[in-house]
């Protein structure tokens, strides 16, 4: 059993960092609430246990103090609904309001604290913005996982005013951590890491880390075009990024050194400007015509890693094979989360993460079909760079 499952919350009062950095629209509206639903079995055990608790969270970038747009008020009447109960909302975090309604809290209450950037303090990890923020609550619960890489007064610098059996993962942060593990420290093979996105500086590292667990890495999306280039290729008008070219090289060569399969994509979807409507046509990926750019992989590089992908054990998704948001170049995005999906089904252990990725399998509705989808973005491409994140670092110890 867990540290959190294993303890008992009556008459305790938890204060739980939860990422509620959720998309809103102009009306305020929720777009994605995937992370808020992902916190209610914590905070459910803490209401069940006979506790209460005390939520905060940060939303959006303020810049300079309260705004309106970024009130963390917007989300009270959407999260009463998924715990099935009234949140009540302290319209500050630290001030004198936010004291006095945690002080008055009863067991199976909830409250929400405001918007923690509100205060520069929160982003500089100043601690004595996190000393008081600890004045509310008897235990401190980490349940943000996507936020575990920042070093925030919420998110690392509070954990020191909670004994070490008072600081702990909530489940969320807990399953975000073991899923991590799995595929990292304790992969079956082969293993198959899927890196796609558009920018190859933007993953480096985490190749660089992966050379030495996976035996397999595919490559899609923008940054395959770089590596077309580097190894001589034609690629038109494609992304790419010329400073990086002798950095593709490098991680090819370190692949062949340590017996590691770069797969990329044999063939192209391209089209004649990046635009939904624009004209399409395929193309080998190493032989695009001029004026022309790659936007999604071909039919046989679809073919092609299914296969890899079919024949893994363990599975790491981050970032997509083309411009999935526009209906004529998703069908190479699509065609991995099926294959993904199939693999899964025959034994397979898949973690998918990275916003696009995540946002793929939920819009084309393979989420329950893999094994665990990661809530957090940066979060777990820090971690699968190898870094220590300091929200898991702090209630480590």
């Amino acid at each position: 059993m867990s540290k959190f499952a294993d303890y008992n919350f009556s008459g305790q009062k938890a204060l739980v960092r939860v990422d509620y950095n959720v998309p809103l629209n102009d009306k305020f509206e929720i777009t994605d609430d995937t992370r808020m639903r992902a916190t209610v079995p914590t905070i459910k055990k803490i209401l069940n246990d006979g506790g209460s608790a005390i939520l905060m969270s940060h939303l959006g970038r303020p810049k300079g103090g309260p705004e309106d747009k970024f009130s963390l008020k917007h989300l009270i009447k959407h999260l009463s609904e998924l715990l099935g109960s009234p949140v009540l909302f302290a319209n500050d975090c630290i001030g004198e309001q936010a004291h006095l309604t945690a002080n008055m809290l009863r067991p199976g209450e909830v409250l929400l604290l405001e918007n923690l950037r509100f205060y520069k303090e929160e982003e500089k990890g100043d601690v004595a913005f996190a000393k008081k923020l600890s004045t509310l609550g008897d235990v401190y619960v980490n349940d943000a996982f996507g936020t575990a890489h920042r070093a925030h007064a919420s998110t690392a610098v509070i954990a020191q005013f909670f004994p070490p059996d008072k600081r702990m993962f909530g489940l969320l942060m807990e399953s975000e951590v073991s899923s991590a593990e799995k595929v990292l420290h304790q992969s079956q093979r082969p293993f198959v890491a899927i890196i796609g996105g558009a920018k190859v500086s933007d993953k480096i590292l985490i190749i660089e880390n992966l050379l030495d667990r996976a035996t397999d890495i595919i490559i899609g999306g923008g940054m395959a075009y770089t590596f077309m280039k580097a190894m001589g290729g034609k690629i038109g008008n494609s992304l790419c990024e010329e400073d990086r070219l002798g950095t593709a090289n490098e991680l090819l060569k370190k692949a062949a050194e340590k017996n590691v399969s770069i797969h990329l994509p044999s063939d192209s979807v391209i089209a004649d400007k990046f635009d939904a409507n624009a004209n399409d046509s395929t193309a080998p990926s190493n032989n695009i015509p001029d004026g022309w750019m790659g936007l999604d992989i071909g039919e046989n590089a679809c073919e092609q890693f299914s296969n890899v992908i079919r024949n893994s054990k363990t599975i790491l998704w981050n970032g997509p094979m083309g411009v999935f948001e526009m209906q004529k170049f998703q069908h190479g995005t699509k065609a991995i989360a099926m294959a993904i999906a199939a693999s899964t089904q025959n034994g397979a252990y898949s973690l998918v993460g990275g916003g696009d990725s995540v946002a793929a399998v939920n819009q084309f509705g393979f989420a329950d079909k893999v094994s665990y989808v990661s809530t957090g973005g940066g979060a777990m491409l820090e971690y699968f760079e190898g870094k220590e994140l300091p929200g898991i670092a702090a209630i480590k110890g």
